[in-house]
């Protein structure tokens, strides 16, 4: 397995490297929109979360699965080329993390902090509304929230701001319970 710091690490420099690039080529907005177009795909479609972590698949099978989603998705030319390099690599396993930390440095660059919640079922309008105002309240920064179902949380939230984990979930009381009748 994989040490997840370097994995982290290494994401964050290619996230750092397409940040610098689109903020030099003017295209800022337009690679900010292809990674939510690419986060949104990655959740989405199994098939292409497979194909980016599976080792199975060779650098040129994930190059030419990437640039076929590009093309399909009409990224920009940055973007497009951005992931074939990714791919030539061997780092399209470390994708989600790169797009998460291109999210980070975009908001950071636009003066907002990013923030994902997890919960146990959809959020509605008005929860996330209120969640968002609570975030601004505590952070002093304007919230970009993303969201995600998580139906083993069972219920209550887990809210991640940049390294900080907020977690109010059922299931982490349930095996905090579960530890502490342990050690009685």
């Amino acid at each position: 397995m994989a040490d997840d710091s370097k994995t982290n690490d290494v994401g964050d420099r290619y996230a750092q490297a397409l940040f610098d690039l689109a903020m030099d080529n003017d295209a800022l907005k337009a690679v900010e929109a292809d990674m939510e177009t690419l986060s949104r795909a990655l959740a989405e479609s199994k098939d292409l979360k497979r194909l980016v972590e599976s080792p199975a698949f060779t650098a040129e099978d994930k190059g030419r699965g990437l640039v076929a989603v590009a093309a399909k998705s009409k990224v920009h030319m940055l973007t497009a080329k951005f992931l074939g390099l990714l791919a030539a690599n061997g780092r399209a396993r470390d994708l989600a993390h790169v797009i998460t930390a291109f999210r980070n440095l975009a908001a950071a660059h636009r003066g907002a902090v990013t923030a994902e919640v997890v919960s146990a079922l959809p959020l509605t309008p008005a929860q996330s509304k209120g969640i968002a105002a609570a975030l601004r309240q505590s952070l002093g920064k304007e919230p970009e929230i993303t969201t995600r179902v998580d139906p083993a949380l069972l219920g209550g939230l887990k809210v991640l701001v940049g390294s900080r984990l907020f977690d109010a979930s059922l299931k982490s009381k349930l095996d905090s319970l579960k530890f502490a009748l342990k050690r009685a």
